[in-house]
């Protein structure tokens, strides 16, 4: 274990610790084992950990391109259909002439039901409709008791055809470029075109996200799969990191939101 903890950052350990739980139990009994709905670094840090020709790691988020999806780790054997995800999506409807509904009121409303994080996936807003990806037990619940959502009063039904589900209508564009170091500061100057004093402002005044955790150190070490939400910015999303250049310099390809 301590060979793996080496490879990713110390906070992150206690998520390390359950997902080589996870592995562990797919292996002693042999079956598979659906975890809750993981963002992009998460399901980074399973891939690694598992690390094994004789398990099958497969994921899905029960809408289109969802960027928080639910993974099966599962013996070779095994080949998980849609169903075994365990995924109902959920839609509201509401009078858009006369109130508007965001993702965060949705998700604050989820929240406010005691509904942790792991158990509801992506959240889509479209012209008086959301709909949210939630693991498929708590269906009967939400329709029973998410009952507004800001200030709307609102009714939650799961959606019933998947030619209803709302597409993803984020698109990242991909870019490539170099930098001197991984340090958080570097990396967003470079993204954004911004100097590095600009970069470290918006970092040290809690504008700056990594996978949806607020970093104030301008020396925080990116790594594969990263998140960033910079606020009056938009997200970046950090696709590979490659070798480095004769000048030493470290190449990336990153995603930008556009």
């Amino acid at each position: 274990m301590s060979e793996i903890f080496q490879h990713f950052r110390k906070d992150e350990q206690p998520f390390i610790e359950q997902a080589s739980g996870w592995v562990t139990e797919v292996e002693d009994r042999y079956a598979p084992k659906l975890t809750g709905f993981l963002d992009p670094r998460q399901r980074h840090i399973v891939r690694a950990v598992a690390g094994s020709d004789d398990l099958v790691i497969t994921e899905f988020g029960g809408l289109p391109e969802a960027e928080r999806q639910r993974m099966m780790i599962a013996p070779s054997y095994f080949v998980a259909q849609p169903g075994d995800y365990e995924i109902a999506v959920m839609e509201i409807r509401y009078p858009a002439k006369f109130i508007e509904i965001g993702h965060r009121d949705v998700l604050g409303s989820l929240t406010g039901l005691g509904i942790d994080r792991t158990r509801f996936g992506d959240i889509r807003t479209g012209d008086g409709v959301v709909q949210f990806a939630a693991d498929r037990s708590l269906a009967d619940y939400l329709s029973a008791n998410l009952q507004a959502v800001g200030k709307a009063k609102v009714r939650a039904a799961e959606v019933e055809s998947a030619d209803s589900l709302l597409p993803q209508t984020d698109h990242y564009e991909e870019d490539s470029m170099t930098v001197s170091s991984l340090r958080l500061d570097t990396v967003l100057a470079g993204a954004l075109n911004l100097s590095r004093q600009k970069a470290a402002s918006l970092i040290q005044s809690g504008r700056v996200k990594v996978n949806h955790t607020v970093r104030e150190s301008v020396s925080f070490e990116l790594s594969d799969s990263d998140l960033l939400s910079v606020r009056g910015h938009g997200r970046i999303r950090i696709e590979e990191i490659g070798g480095r250049t004769k000048k030493e310099r470290i190449r990336l390809i990153i995603g930008k939101l556009i």
